[in-house]
């Protein structure tokens, strides 16, 4: 095979693993953690064969949604991040932004970081994916990505490097944490949580004073 018909297999093997992931996509947004090899094949028009030739197992194809997933939205939070505007206000932008996609997409983000709710233990593993397990990966991920880009952005002295990523993962645990609890019990408008985190984040707790008759916090 000559160079010209490797490209051409390489591009066609790209373009049909993508049509495999859209497919897969459609089903996520329709069954959430649920969703099925079995259920992914037959939107994706293939026996389920041919989707673990693509990717090797659910495994394999849960990892490339979550990296497509993780792609975008961190794509996503870089831009809020370099928006031209004061410091403040790129904070806002930035938990907004997370916050909006999970708002948005909510069955992917439960399929990206929870397992199916029908998939108790001993449960066969073609109900849905072993997603649960594959959460911190993801928000590692995310937390490094997030302190290079503080690190990058923000001067901390000396010991920078460190602190941003201290900073970065624990920007994304509280993210995610307040996130997760959000979508399910929506306790109030999103705009309020993000007023809320950015007040946090900005030193709100540091100012706060003690309330009279109990323990200093």
């Amino acid at each position: 095979m000559d160079t010209t018909q490797r490209d051409n297999q390489q591009r066609a093997t790209e373009e049909r693993r993508r049509a495999l992931l859209e497919a897969a996509d459609r089903v996520v947004l329709r069954d959430g953690p649920g969703a099925s090899m079995n259920a992914i094949a037959a939107e994706a028009g293939i026996t389920k064969p041919i989707l673990y030739r693509h990717f090797g197992d659910k495994g394999g194809l849960y990892r490339a949604l979550a990296v497509r997933h993780t792609d975008a939205l961190l794509a996503a939070l870089r831009a809020a991040l370099d928006a031209p505007a004061q410091r403040r206000a790129r904070v806002e932008a930035t938990l907004d932004t997370y916050l909006a996609a999970i708002e948005a997409r909510p069955q992917v983000y439960r399929f990206l970081m929870h397992p199916a709710d029908d998939q108790g233990e001993g449960a066969p593993s073609e109900q849905g994916f072993e997603v649960g397990r594959h959460a911190a990966p993801l928000l590692r991920r995310l937390g490094e990505e997030l302190a290079r880009v503080i690190a990058e952005r923000v001067d901390l002295g000396p010991d920078g490097e460190e602190k941003a990523r201290v900073w970065g993962h624990g920007i994304v645990g509280m993210m995610h944490a307040a996130g997760d609890w959000w979508l399910r019990d929506r306790p109030c408008p999103r705009e309020q949580l993000v007023s809320h985190l950015t007040d946090l984040l900005w030193g709100r707790l540091a100012d706060a004073g003690d309330r009279p008759g109990g323990p200093a916090f």
